[in-house]
């Protein structure tokens, strides 16, 4: 009998021994859980977070098993970061999982989306070492990927409003025309030797020109502005003041007379320049200078500044010799409007002879037609006739880009880029043309450049739609009922939002009616998907192949009308 139970002993401890420096056995799908449950692509990456479990008595105490995440789909694959495990009594620095109790773990990961993945799988890979043996486990499927709706954006942004290089066309242009008389101290007649200046002469000129050349130039008036320097007293300033105001006021309506100029003088003056005085000290070479501005704004009243600038001026003598002189003066203006050709002058003289056009009115006249080939005959006039400036090149880019020439946009865009590398509008431009490449960072930092553009803030909006930042999208895009600004609020979850911006796109497109099939999808509002996909596919065929495998739409999959659609 003790025989017996002594043999029964030794072969339970066989079968123990044996069970546990057995081979590991594979796992099922219930030990996994994915987040999210079907794989979507967010900022161009596919994040994924895997919760695992492995039960009690499956971990074999000598093996170190690896999990390695595989996305695989038709034609490809793409392994993850692996995490490694190993039993009780392996050493090492893996995390160690009980035999009898067993373990749960998380693993986060992402893979880098590439188009050919919007039909894929996610599976774990198990690889298990026990001393110098290497086998494998089956692998597991845990989830099916991918929603790929996100990377719409690369079609979005072709209806995106691009940056066009404004022309600063002005057909009025307010001219001033100056002199100035200057006057020895305390003194208010006129020298011969002032009215003979080149500024005087030049005036007069003006005076000539704007009184001939009325169809061009009007005039607005004629300003006088007769100055005293602060270094007398108020009344005597006052009276000194006052008469290089009338004195020049009189020669200068003599001029007025002799040029046949017909408009208003209007005359004033200042008895202590005090304004003129600290210019002129701020700009002066002074060693003191601040000192000399800091004592004066310690006093208000005129006499007591009057009293200081005499100090000051018999310790300085460069304020006697210099800044003071140059404060006793009158400044005379001839103000007038520089009047610019008409729409029609512009045009006309476009057909003409352009060469006898500015580069700005050239450019103004692409916005007087609506004809695209005009436009384009206009923009390429600008740059054989100013190859230097980069906007002929860029709205050139602009056109082309519209008609989906993205080629002939980037070799454009390159030479405007070479007039001007620092032009806002080409570098938001450069930055679209990545987007469509699918090159995130380089349309990050061209879009940096391009921040003064007008189109700025849209083009951060498709940008962080493609960074995956879609909150930031849809603030910055709110404003714009477009295809991108339907997208951004899609992917924000702001449904009800995204509803309204897709009815107020004026002129959708297949990809506007692909969004409301989306936002369908995802409200399950079947009309939505069955009216936006018949749309999509009537104005886009291929919309149906697109349809067929976006797991937007897994749960139509077997319905019927959505297949006759398909059809």
């Amino acid at each position: 009998m003790l025989k017996k139970v002594s043999f029964l002993l030794s072969l339970l401890a066989v079968v123990v021994l044996s069970s546990c420096g057995s081979k590991m056995k594979g796992l099922s799908s219930e030990y996994f859980t994915v987040t999210p449950q079907v794989l979507e692509v967010i900022g161009g990456e596919i994040p994924v977070t895997i919760d695992g479990k492995f039960p009690e008595k499956f971990f074999n105490k000598k093996a170190v098993l690896t999990v390695t995440p595989i996305l695989k789909w038709d034609g490809g694959q793409l392994s993850a970061e692996s995490m490694t495990f190993q039993g009780e009594k392996v050493q090492g620095n893996n995390r160690t999982i009980s035999y009898k109790e067993g373990g749960n773990f998380t693993m986060k990961t992402k893979f880098d989306y590439a188009p050919e993945m919007a039909k894929s799988a996610l599976y774990l890979a198990f690889t298990v070492t026990k001393g110098k043996k290497t086998y494998t486990l089956p692998e597991v499927k845990v989830a099916d990927g991918c929603i790929a709706t996100s990377e719409l954006y690369r079609s979005t942004i072709k209806n995106s409003n691009i940056a066009i290089g404004e022309d600063a066309f002005q057909r009025v242009i307010k001219q001033a025309k100056q002199a100035n008389i200057m006057f020895l101290i305390q003194q208010t007649n006129l020298r011969k030797s002032e009215l003979k200046s080149e500024d005087i002469a030049a005036l007069k000129e003006s005076m000539k020109d704007v009184a001939t050349d009325t169809k061009s130039k009007v005039l607005d008036n004629v300003e006088v502005a007769a100055y005293a320097s602060p270094d007398g007293g108020m009344s005597l300033n006052v009276d000194v003041a006052g008469g290089r105001e009338k004195n020049t006021a009189k020669y200068v309506d003599e001029q007025m007379k002799k040029a046949k100029l017909k408009g208003y003088l209007d005359t004033d003056y200042t008895a202590e320049d005090w304004e003129g005085f600290q210019e002129l000290v701020s700009q002066s070479n002074l060693a003191d200078k601040e000192l000399i501005l800091r004592v004066l704004s310690m006093y208000k009243e005129p006499e007591e500044r009057e009293a200081q600038i005499k100090n000051i001026s018999s310790v300085y003598k460069e304020l006697a010799d210099e800044i003071l002189p140059q404060l006793r003066r009158a400044r005379i203006t001839l103000n007038y409007q520089l009047i610019g050709r008409s729409d029609e002058e512009i045009m006309d003289q476009l057909a003409k002879d352009p060469k006898e056009l500015s580069l700005e009115e050239i450019l103004y006249a692409s916005i007087l037609t609506e004809n695209v080939a005009e436009q384009e005959k206009i923009y390429t006039t600008a740059t054989k006739l100013y190859p230097n400036d980069y906007r002929g090149y860029n709205n050139l880019a602009v056109i082309a880009y519209n008609k989906g020439d993205y080629k002939t946009a980037a070799d454009y865009l390159a030479k405007a880029a070479k007039a001007d590398p620092a032009a806002a509008e080409v570098n938001v431009n450069l930055g679209y043309l990545s987007l469509l490449d699918g090159d995130v960072a380089a349309a990050e930092a061209y879009m940096a450049k391009g921040a003064g553009a007008k189109v700025g803030d849209e083009a951060l909006g498709n940008l962080y739609i493609a960074q995956g930042q879609y909150s930031r999208a849809a603030t910055l895009l709110a404003n714009n009922a477009t295809n991108s600004t339907a997208l951004a609020q899609l992917l924000n979850k702001d449904y009800n939002l995204a509803k309204k911006t897709l009815a107020a796109i004026e002129n959708p497109n297949a990809e506007t009616y692909y969004l409301t099939a989306v936002l369908g999808a995802r409200t399950d509002n079947a009309s939505l998907i069955y009216d936006g996909l018949k749309n999509a596919i009537k104005l886009d065929p291929s919309m149906a192949a697109k349809a067929a495998g976006d797991l937007e739409f897994v749960k139509y999959g077997t319905d019927a009308t959505f297949q006759n659609l398909l059809k």
